[in-house]
């Protein structure tokens, strides 16, 4: 049995993920800002009040797990806005950078020393990060804030080689979640499925690869 951590845990991937983990028969602990009914009615070990934009929430709170030790953490809360060249704001290009690219940052550097020998890291990247993908434009501020996660997770794929963990960035494919007002092309549950393969399949030796759930490398 694995010990798996999930931020965002409370809907549509990162709810999806708890589901699926459980019922592999891991232990799951599960990060959000609030609940909601499905996640409760789990039985996932439920933290609440867990906002990844704030280092100082993000110190007391990931205190309380105190010595769990992990297998798997899966950094999955993520904020997108729609902004246009003529519509955005520093505070929504702010905010997305904290929550998508400096929060799975630090709550790996904060639980680094609890990820067992050979655990994995997971951070839930996008394909709209990638710079030579850009063909439409737009989504600065979560386009941005992508780029800055995937160049981070690359950063933590060399330096958690020597404690034997891995790190993946993986993109879950257009998904039917409340933040695209569920107007994807596949569910969560397929996602999910197909990002766990992913899990399954890293390894030391591709660590730090940008993946499409599907199993194709993506382009930076």
């Amino acid at each position: 049995m694995a010990t798996v951590v999930i931020t965002g845990a409370n809907r549509g991937i990162g709810l999806e993920f708890v589901k699926q983990y459980l019922a592999k028969g891991d232990k799951v602990i599960a990060l959000c800002r609030n609940t909601s009914d499905e996640l409760s009615q789990t039985s996932a070990k439920v933290i609440v009040k867990v906002d990844v934009s704030s280092p100082e929430c993000l110190e007391r709170v990931l205190s309380t797990l105190g010595d769990l030790k992990i297998d798997l953490l899966i950094n999955n809360a993520g904020v997108l806005a729609n902004e246009s060249l003529e519509h955005m704001s520093a505070t929504t290009l702010e905010y997305q950078f904290r929550v998508n690219a400096m929060g799975p940052l630090l709550v790996t550097q904060m639980l680094r020393k609890q990820l067992v020998k050979g655990a994995k890291v997971a951070l839930i990247s996008s394909r709209m990060g990638s710079v030579t993908d850009n063909s439409s434009g737009g989504r600065y501020g979560y386009r941005m804030s992508k780029a800055a996660l995937n160049i981070a997770g690359v950063s933590l794929a060399h330096d958690l080689k020597e404690q034997d963990v891995a790190v993946a960035l993986l993109h879950p494919g257009y998904v039917q979640t409340d933040m695209v007002n569920n107007n994807g092309d596949i569910s969560a549950a397929v996602a999910v499925e197909r990002l766990m393969q992913r899990i399954e399949e890293l390894n030391i030796n591709n660590s730090g690869t940008f993946l499409h759930s599907n199993g194709e490398v993506l382009p930076w």
